[in-house]
């Protein structure tokens, strides 16, 4: 076999190589869009610090969704926020969406808690019980100064 022909065969491995790992970060990462139709939920939070469009959506701790939108309310001061789900998933209407760290020093996440009601959000609904981030800062301050 020439040098040529081994280069060429190295290279073409290399190459299956990369397109198999792109394929595999695309599939588990998100990034490539949901695997089948989606709805969007909107929710309104006094902060979400932390959050980010493209952060995650998660329910007891799998992802379901992506946040797709941020907007400051001018008239509340809130920020309305709005994601999108994976349209399998049924969520009761009186479900809380909560602004949740992975840890300490983690990024955070919007958890969805699902509550007990016979009657499902429809697409495009509001989750009206929201929780929003804590400030580890504002936490640690309470902390070293005793207040409450």
């Amino acid at each position: 076999m020439s040098e040529q022909t081994s280069e060429v065969i190295i290279g073409a491995v290399v190459l299956a190589t990369a397109i198999g790992f792109a394929a595999y970060a695309t599939q588990f990462s998100g990034v490539g869009g949901t695997s089948g139709d989606s709805y969007d939920l909107t929710a309104s939070f006094r902060s979400v610090e932390g959050i980010s469009v493209g952060t995650d959506v998660r329910l007891a701790g799998v992802k379901v969704g992506t946040v797709t939108g941020l907007d400051l309310n001018p008239q509340t001061f809130r920020a309305d926020t709005t994601f999108t789900l994976d349209s399998d998933l049924t969520l009761p209407e009186d479900t809380a969406a909560i602004i949740a760290s992975e840890g300490l020093l983690g990024g955070s996440f919007v958890e969805l808690l699902p509550g007990g009601s016979p009657f499902d959000l429809e697409p495009g609904a509001e989750i009206e019980d929201t929780q929003s981030s804590v400030s580890l800062i504002q936490l640690l301050l309470r902390f070293a100064s005793g207040s409450e």
